[in-house]
């Protein structure tokens, strides 16, 4: 007689293991929501009940319970959960905006194939730019100052173009600020950028930019004191 593996009677003989750590994951995200907005889950629950109402007041009246009541359960779970999906992605944006590197954050959770390389460049005022590259091409994506971020992405974009030759570079600023784009829209904006590459020269594109040398900015003014280098010590003679 052959063993079965012993994996096989643990999933018949108990839950999955992973179960708890998803409902622990959905209980968390649950009171992230709750904190952004009260008034998020009482609507996530009552659009859920609601459907299922409907459908069970409708299929009793029409005589189609049997047809009904059925379809209408699935479809009230499937709404109460892109509900508490969308809640959950304004909680995200509601947490992460206003911070340093919020729009990295963003990208990195973005749909897709994309390829997120945060703060490729900087300076000493903790204004960034973060790279991101997909179907759409090279885009930068800067958050900081307006002022100051012009001249980092436009050099940025200089330093980039080296190696990416006709592929478009598209140049984002993250806030609120007039001509910036609020951190709540940078996906969908970046999301609706044209296709204009395909796989193969995405992957190709990607082994470029690696090959790229870092893009290192030191302060700017006279080297202070302490900066010199110290002077050897003297040999020692008997």
């Amino acid at each position: 007689m052959a063993n079965k593996p012993a994996g096989t009677a643990n999933r018949k003989g108990g839950a999955d293991p992973a179960t708890p750590g998803r409902i622990k994951q959905i209980r968390m995200v649950a009171g992230i929501v709750r904190q952004a907005n009260p008034k998020a889950l009482p609507i996530v629950a009552a659009t859920g009940i609601g459907i299922i109402a409907i459908c069970v007041v409708v299929g009793l009246l029409t005589g189609k319970a049997g047809l009904l009541i059925p379809a209408g359960v699935p479809a009230g779970l499937l709404a109460a959960m892109i509900l508490f999906g969308r809640f959950a992605q304004s909680a995200q944006y509601a947490a992460v905006e206003g911070q340093p590197g919020a729009a990295a954050a963003i990208l990195q959770s973005m749909r897709g194939n994309w390829t997120v390389t945060p703060a490729v460049s900087a300076n000493r005022n903790m204004d960034v730019v973060h790279r991101t590259v997909g179907r759409a091409g090279v885009v930068l994506v800067g958050e900081g100052a307006p002022a100051r971020l012009g001249s980092l992405l436009a050099a940025e974009k200089k330093r980039v173009s080296r190696v990416t030759y006709d592929v478009p570079i598209s140049v984002i600023q993250v806030g609120n600020e007039e001509g910036q784009v609020p951190i709540r829209k940078l996906q969908r904006k970046i999301m609706r950028l044209p296709r204009n590459l395909r796989p193969g020269e995405v992957t190709e594109l990607n082994y470029r930019l690696k090959a790229l040398p870092q893009s290192l900015q030191a302060p700017k003014g006279p080297m202070p004191r302490s900066g010199r280098m110290p002077k050897p010590p003297r040999p020692k003679t008997r």
